[in-house]
């Protein structure tokens, strides 16, 4: 589908920050440390947005992947798919229809990462620079709170509209104890957590390598530990 791979890339590209923009201040080696930390959060934020938004991003991303609720054949409960529609290639296919909901619930949230990094701070930059993994994308994370959920949540559930998904209607006719507002809430969050670990990982590597990006405030602070 072209015309949602452009509009994927445009978002994408668009949620990045000016990097060559901003300007070092004073800090560890000279460098502001907050201003380190949105640098890698926004590297981290592009390189994840790019993965989850290609085609089958989320479904192809073992850290990201939205999987079956319980109740619905997931890998904690009993495989109501198999009996009830016979076939993994049902199964398959509910598994693809969740995880491309989750896509169009990152793409609403890809702006809202990018404003949220723009006014991340932090009393002790320090501690998170030295924090080593992840540790700037779960301070944003914790700074976020739910903002995540609360804008993916409608287009997740646009998404997962029983009108368009007869298969999805006819699973969840036959399950116990789910509706499709509880199937929505249940996918919002894992590509709401999908996305910060994707975040996590590109952070990570960024942390291990920091040259590689050939930003000078990034290589001065990370460098430099």
């Amino acid at each position: 589908m072209p015309t949602n791979i452009n509009r994927r890339t445009v978002l994408v590209t668009g949620a990045a920050l000016p990097l060559a923009s901003l300007a070092a201040c004073t800090g560890l080696g000279g460098f502001d440390l907050t201003e380190a930390i949105r640098r890698v959060l926004t590297l981290s934020s592009q390189r994840a947005f790019a993965t989850l938004l290609a085609d089958d991003g989320f479904y192809d991303d073992q850290l990201a992947r939205i999987e079956l609720p319980d109740r619905l054949g997931g890998s904690g409960g009993g495989s109501i798919l198999a009996s009830i529609l016979g076939t993994g290639a049902v199964r398959n296919q509910l598994l693809h229809l969740l995880n491309d909901a989750a896509a169009e619930g990152a793409e609403r949230a890809a702006p809202i990462v990018t404003d949220a990094i723009r006014s991340f701070s932090v009393a002790d930059a320090l501690s998170i620079i030295r924090g080593g993994g992840d540790a700037a994308t779960r301070a944003l994370q914790g700074q976020m709170g739910d903002a995540l959920v609360t804008a993916m949540f409608p287009e997740v559930g646009a998404a997962l509209s029983l009108a368009e998904n007869p298969i999805l209607g006819r699973v969840l006719q036959a399950a116990t104890g789910i509706d499709i507002n509880g199937l929505r809430a249940d996918v919002t969050r894992q590509a709401a957590n999908g996305i910060y670990a994707a975040m996590g990982r590109e952070e990570a590597a960024i942390r291990a390598n920091p040259r590689a990006t050939n930003d000078p405030v990034i290589i001065g602070a990370f460098g430099l530990l």
